[in-house]
């Protein structure tokens, strides 16, 4: 009976899976898929897109999604190229490590396997959350701004199109009854205009 050789190298290695990503069409993934596949990955694991980090639904990402199992590593070349925004780069970076997937980005040296990996992830994660509060308190603030400025928020006052025909056949100037029903001029000349344009037809 002829026995075959297994190489158990060959079950226990790694897997590793690589992802490129420029920001428009007429940029070229060529060095980042040159340097991906020096470090090894094969080409039907080189997974693209050419698309603005933003976008979180890419092609070529929900395919990596797909395809990685626990223990698989990514290889990216640049921090920058999971994600343009700071937010949603650390939120795939977290979501890649519940699954038990590591992330090596080449260029930056940094990676998110064993224990320094887990300290930066934490790291990142403490970056992110201050980011939000940041952007919550700005946005906050620029309310308050506003709101001391005169500027109202919520939405626009309904425009009651048959109080300001009454309104009008009393005699009431378009500026009076903006003030009275509290809508934009516009809006009540908008009112006139097409009550006039009905009588006429």
């Amino acid at each position: 009976m002829k026995c075959t050789q297994i190489d158990l190298g060959d079950i226990f290695a790694i897997r590793t899976f690589g992802y490129a990503r420029v920001s428009t069409s007429q940029q070229s993934l060529d060095s980042q898929v040159k340097a991906l596949k020096a470090e090894g990955v094969k080409t039907n694991r080189i997974f693209t897109d050419k698309v603005t980090g933003t976008k979180m639904d890419r092609e070529g990402l929900q395919m990596l999604r797909l395809k990685i199992e626990e223990g698989d590593v990514i290889l990216i070349k640049k921090l920058d190229r999971l994600g343009r925004d700071t937010s949603d780069m650390i939120q795939l970076i977290k979501e890649f490590d519940e699954m038990g997937v590591a992330i090596r980005f080449l260029d930056d040296g940094l990676s998110t396997e064993g224990t320094m990996g887990q300290m930066i992830v934490t790291i990142l994660s403490a970056v992110a959350q201050a980011e939000r509060q940041r952007i919550l308190e700005r946005t906050n603030e620029g309310r308050l701004e506003a709101k001391s400025r005169g500027v109202k928020f919520g939405r626009k006052p309904s425009v009651d199109k048959e109080k300001v025909l009454a309104l009008r056949e009393q005699g009431i100037g378009a500026t009076d009854i903006s003030r009275i029903l509290n809508i934009a001029r516009s809006s009540v000349y908008k009112v006139l205009q097409m009550s006039q344009k009905r009588y006429l037809e």
